[in-house]
């Protein structure tokens, strides 16, 4: 079945909305959108009053409804520092770092950790803080990008001496 039926198909060759919108029927000509379960599902959840009505025998909607349903289903916007997902964040191996750079780590940013605990103890609360710290990407590149143009570095007056 194409989402009408075969008499719906023969008796009419304009189809109209299938949905009646908080009690009135649409009047607007149907598109090529279709108002499944799980479109209902969502419409049900964001507290649209929008029903299927039976008499047209088809399921299809018109642009206006499909674009007000497409509207509340976009998804929040995200803050900048949440453009990316933890998956394309590189991942750091602490258990390769040494026992005195975690110890570092730890006293640097004042980690609440056991202070006979062991290497491997060490490296996964190191790595929980670690990936709990967010950097707002924009900012920390601008400020590389202009230390880099206007710092010297130690390398810098080693090429110097050359």
């Amino acid at each position: 079945m194409n989402g009408y039926s075969r008499t719906e198909e023969q008796r009419s060759s304009v189809q109209y909305c299938c949905l009646t919108d908080d009690g009135r029927n649409c009047r607007r000509p149907a598109g090529n959108a279709v108002y499944n379960k799980r479109i209902q599902k969502q419409a049900l959840q964001k507290r649209l009053k929008l029903n299927i009505d039976n008499s047209h025998g088809h399921i299809y909607i018109c642009d206006h409804h499909k674009n007000m349903i497409q509207n509340v289903r976009v998804k929040r916007k995200r803050k900048e520092s949440e453009l990316h997902t933890r998956e394309e964040i590189s991942v750091v191996d602490f258990n390769s770092m040494p026992m005195n750079m975690l110890k570092r780590y730890r006293r640097h940013f004042k980690l609440p950790i056991k202070q006979g605990s062991n290497k491997s103890q060490l490296a996964d609360s190191v790595a929980r803080h670690f990936r709990s710290i967010r950097v707002n990407e924009k900012e920390a590149l601008t400020y590389f990008i202009y230390s880099a143009k206007n710092h010297k570095s130690k390398f810098d007056t080693m090429k110097g001496n050359d």
